[in-house]
């Protein structure tokens, strides 16, 4: 397994990321989608990652900077056939790793709040994620969740 900084050029990464918004289209309504698309990834405020299993992208994840020590967890997805087996957790470790790394203090992400989420909530709170109020942009929406942790104090659960 590899994690390597991507720039988005690949037709996997762009097949990959195509999935990942049509399941946001098929789960939340139009106006709680955050999801960014392939173009809104390029930004230069965001880093983003893909996780390689030999030839075959399995995962990938997106800092966003908000500020010079918060950023925003974006973009994780592993694929289907790779779920409950450890990427999700692997992935996460190294994207706070990069976070640390970049100096911010804090991560914060949005996910929803409906069932076809609850696998990611679970994950992102047995690393230490607590909920929190909507952040940056965001606005109060019940089809959301907006969790946050402190990065200095990042430790690594099984």
């Amino acid at each position: 397994m590899q994690i390597r900084l991507d720039d988005l050029s690949g037709p996997e990464v762009a097949a990959f990321l195509e999935e990942h918004i049509q399941d946001m289209r098929s789960v939340s309504p139009p106006e709680s989608r955050h999801a960014l698309d392939l173009e809104a990834l390029k930004a230069p405020s965001i880093r983003f990652w893909t996780m390689w299993q030999d030839d075959l992208l399995i995962g990938c994840g997106a800092l966003k900077t908000l500020s010079h020590d918060h950023v925003e967890l974006k973009s994780m997805r592993i694929r289907a056939s790779h779920r409950g087996l450890g990427f999700a957790t692997e992935l996460l470790h190294f994207l706070l790793d990069q976070a640390r790394w970049q100096g911010a203090e804090r991560i914060s992400l949005e996910t929803g709040s409906m069932p076809f989420f609850a696998s990611a909530r679970a994950l992102y709170r047995r690393h230490g994620f607590i909920d929190c109020a909507p952040f940056g942009a965001y606005k109060p929406d019940p089809n959301s969740v907006f969790m946050t942790r402190l990065v200095a104090k990042a430790q690594r659960t099984a």
